[in-house]
């Protein structure tokens, strides 16, 4: 295990406890964490060099971004389990989009993004997919049921390796790898949830028409 890779796991093995412990607590420990995690966001961005109505949009695009995070944990009363669907499909595309990726190569998905693949993508689906099921018992016995949670997560997968490839492709053009160095082995804030900010306020719009409703 190089180096940075040990970095990557450690900083995630401490990280994650105490996420999931603030996300279930909700309430005044989440709304401090969001504020903290979105101050920490919008500085990383102005750190990308990109034309000022593009900076200014991408400011905006993050306030909505982060309400609608919020609003997800707290649209339910005392269910985090919304909250923690999205954010378990965020994960599991960016790291099964990873994994994939380095075992399987492949296909050049973009030049967007020159490092994502056709593998890294089917990847992140099947991890996506896999992960949800284990964590969230999807019933399989419903077929109206197990098409919903199918479209859905490949639906909020795509978004969310979509933001991925965005903003790597905004770092590009600035010519940096990381937005910053606050989470050991994984570079800025922003490089670890750009496919969330994206995959949340999707979520969101969902919510508004009630198709999120099959997970409660």
């Amino acid at each position: 295990m190089t180096n940075e890779l040990f970095k990557r796991v450690l900083s995630s093995i401490i990280i994650l406890p105490i996420l999931i412990f603030i996300v279930i607590k909700g309430s005044f420990y989440f709304s401090i964490l969001l504020i903290i995690c979105f101050f920490i966001s919008v500085y990383e961005w102005q750190k990308i060099e990109v034309l000022i109505l593009i900076k200014l949009v991408g400011i905006i695009f993050l306030i909505f971004s982060f309400y609608t995070i919020y609003k997800i944990r707290t649209e339910f009363g005392d269910s985090y389990w919304p909250f923690f669907i999205v954010f378990s499909i965020s994960v599991a595309s960016d790291t099964g989009g990873y994994i994939f990726g380095k075992i399987f190569k492949g296909p050049k998905l973009t030049k967007l993004s020159p490092n994502k693949t056709y593998s890294g993508v089917l990847g992140g689906y099947t991890l996506s997919i896999f992960l949800c099921y284990i964590i969230f018992k999807i019933d399989l016995v419903n077929k109206q049921y197990l098409i919903n949670f199918l479209v859905f997560v490949l639906l909020i997968s795509s978004i969310s390796q979509f933001g991925d490839i965005l903003i790597s492709y905004f770092k590009r053009l600035s010519k940096i790898k990381d937005t910053g160095k606050i989470i050991p082995g994984h570079g800025g804030l922003l490089d670890r949830i750009d496919g969330m900010i994206f995959a949340f306020p999707a979520s969101y719009l969902i919510v508004l028409i009630d198709y999120f409703n099959f997970f409660l």
